[in-house]
């Protein structure tokens, strides 16, 4: 793949995770560092830096994406949730290689940080 972020190294097998949904177009498990009771990164396999990458031909992609995000939340039994791409350093994007936070489980306040 050719792809050198933590993400990357997870698509190829070279860093394991706890998988909760895989799909040909991507892939959630469990963060490691979780904000709330339930914290799942939703990834495509598809390398794809940050949102402000995205073109017209991805948007089948991250409709896709957002679809997976509300399945893997139904999955873990939330009935409320919050989906977050930070998109950008200043916006907290660690790892560029898009991705989508599912986070629920406990109440969650705005603005978040």
């Amino acid at each position: 793949m050719g792809d050198e972020t933590i993400f990357g190294r997870i698509l190829s097998g070279a860093i394991p995770c706890d998988e909760v949904y895989s799909d040909e177009k991507c892939l959630a498990f469990r963060d490691i560092e979780p904000q709330a009771p339930v914290h799942i990164l939703v990834i495509p396999r598809r390398r794809l830096s940050s949102l402000k990458d995205a073109m017209t031909e991805d948007a089948e992609l991250l409709g896709h994406l957002l679809l997976v995000a509300s399945l893997v939340a139904n999955q873990e039994g939330l009935d409320d949730w919050r989906t977050i791409i930070n998109t950008g350093e200043g916006a907290g994007q660690t790892v560029f290689h898009l991705h989508l936070h599912v986070i629920g489980g406990r109440p969650l306040t705005w603005p978040p940080g």
